[in-house]
């Protein structure tokens, strides 16, 4: 019978499950802004392009906070930080829900950025350590399909409650589930405590090597190129395609449904032709983004091309991923935080460039425009992996963790 960190041959430990549940989650705090930002930027008293740094902060908030309190929380039990992540993602949730004010409520978003960073980067290193290198990217695809996921149903769902409830009601929603979720995870990751041996000295050694680079520079490009278009999807959907608002939801779910089925197309093959896959995925984005310019006037045309953008674009993401865990060895915790910080930092500045685009003589064809940049440009890094090599004998090497001593009338007691 399997244990929480254990299971049958061929099928993944259930633990992959219970942080693909956390991701489900966090991904739909950070994408659902996109379908509530009128809303948000007319109850705000912002432009929809300021609103549209909402986004932005989320992002860069996890571009500081997962390395930082990654590197923070190295020494305390993984189980401890994703509990305290998630009260914090909580908090910051219902203290937005009850201002009226634009800079508290994106202080808020920087506050819960910080926590996600966390919860992901311990996530990732859970997932993979505990897999091994043969099903390394099948775990991370997993884990990353909750992130999808969040796209396919959070989403769209977040967005339709808020056209009758006011954005406020998915933000209250999101608090109460990242409580509900604390308790959850308190409940099936295991009681484990970091050994001295982990190291922040090693942690920093990893970040030596210029093929992890090359892979977290492909992080940050292509997730800015898809991010640089769907941060202001609705108002190319409703002005420019002609679609409902009430639609938009719909086609939201066409967006997670691809994204969804990218990371898995990503996780089943990334292991075996890693540098095929991302190049071809890439380059398809690439192309996609600007047929989607002068396609957009059609709405049955600009569903399609959305669809496509997050099928080709989310491919790349468990393969870069995983690349990047592999290459750090040894010590994958600040590797996997600056993986999360990477993806942020395209979202970050794919949105923002893509705000000025918007605002700029380009309307809203600007938006995929920058997108279209920022995937081509994927290319010179994923291009410089395979004419280098991704290392075949690199290998991920499991972190020993001990299992910390059980009360007898502990709840859940640690299973071997």
């Amino acid at each position: 019978m399997p244990s929480a960190t254990g299971s049958a041959p061929g099928r993944l430990p259930f633990v992959v499950w219970v942080l693909a549940a956390g991701t489900f989650l966090m991904g739909t705090t950070e994408f659902v802004i996109a379908g509530l930002l009128p809303e948000m930027a007319a109850d705000l008293n912002v432009s929809v392009s300021h609103a549209g740094l909402l986004i932005t902060a989320f992002a860069v908030g996890m571009i500081v906070g997962g390395p930082t309190t990654a590197m923070a929380t190295l020494r305390l039990p993984q189980r401890h930080t994703l509990i305290g992540a998630l009260a914090v993602f909580a908090l910051g949730h219902a203290v937005a829900a009850l201002s009226a004010s634009f800079t508290i409520v994106l202080t808020a978003r920087v506050v819960t950025a910080l926590a996600t960073g966390a919860f992901w980067a311990v996530g990732f290193v859970i997932a993979t350590t505990t897999v091994g290198p043969a099903s390394a990217t099948r775990a991370v695809g997993v884990m990353m399909g909750g992130l999808t996921l969040a796209n396919v149903i959070g989403v769209p769902i977040g967005s339709f409650v808020g056209q009758y409830t006011g954005w406020r009601g998915p933000f209250w929603a999101l608090a109460l589930l990242a409580a509900l979720a604390a308790a959850f995870v308190g409940r099936f990751i295991p009681r484990t405590e970091q050994r001295a041996e982990v190291s922040v000295r090693a942690e920093v050694r990893a970040l030596k090597q210029g093929r992890l680079w090359l892979a977290l520079g492909a992080a940050v490009l292509i997730m800015g190129g898809v991010l640089a278009t769907y941060t202001y999807i609705t108002p190319l959907l409703t002005d420019r395609a002609g679609i409902p608002a009430g639609a938009v939801s719909l086609v939201l779910i066409a967006f997670g449904i691809g994204a969804l089925g990218g990371t898995t197309i990503g996780g089943r093959l990334g292991d075996h032709r890693p540098m095929a896959i991302t190049i071809t995925a890439a380059a398809a984005t690439s192309l996609i983004l600007l047929a989607l310019i002068p396609a957009s006037n059609n709405p049955m045309a600009a569903v399609v091309l959305v669809f496509g953008m997050a099928l080709a674009g989310f491919t790349v993401n468990p393969v870069v991923t995983s690349l990047a865990v592999r290459f750090a060895g040894d010590a994958p915790t600040l590797t996997s935080a600056l993986t999360t910080s990477g993806y942020n930092t395209g979202i970050a500045a794919g949105s923002l460039i893509a705000g000025r685009a918007l605002d700029s003589s380009l309307g809203l064809t600007g938006p995929p425009l920058v997108g279209a940049v920022f995937a081509a440009l994927t290319l010179l890094p994923l291009i410089a992996l395979a004419l280098g090599g991704t290392g075949h004998r690199t290998r991920i090497v499991v972190q020993r963790t001990t299992a910390a001593p059980v009360r007898d009338d502990a709840s859940t007691p640690a299973h071997h």
